[in-house]
């Protein structure tokens, strides 16, 4: 469920990302987080991601929040792993092009949550 600050960030639109593009900051981090309070920070070989878990009564319905999530993440032209089950759907973000975090990741995470609404 989004809040209000996580309006702030579903507001925003992702921007175009490069291999030089800055990863955010510790600090930025923490701020970042503190929006979407549901996603956990992960590290997968040596690369920082948001993931959270989602769950639902059925599979029918994790299936179709699966595919509403596709859909943003082509509007946004940025991609997750989604990994779909009966009663649940993972998803996890992160910048392939920098190997880790950028604000997109953060964007598109709230973006998210106001899906599974």
């Amino acid at each position: 469920m989004s809040t209000q600050s996580s309006k702030k960030l579903v507001s925003q639109l992702c921007e175009a990302c490069h291999v030089d593009a800055p990863k955010v900051s510790d600090e930025e981090l923490k701020e970042l987080i503190a929006l979407i309070p549901d996603w956990v920070p992960q590290v997968r070989d040596n690369v920082m991601m948001l993931e959270r878990e989602y769950k639902f009564k059925n599979y029918k319905l994790a299936w179709a929040f699966a595919n509403k999530v596709s859909e943003l993440a082509e509007s946004e032209f940025h991609h997750p792993a989604i990994l779909l089950e009966w009663g649940k759907v993972k998803v996890t973000w992160w910048t392939h092009a920098i190997g880790g975090l950028h604000k997109n990741d953060f964007i598109c995470a709230a973006k998210t949550d106001e899906l599974g609404e």
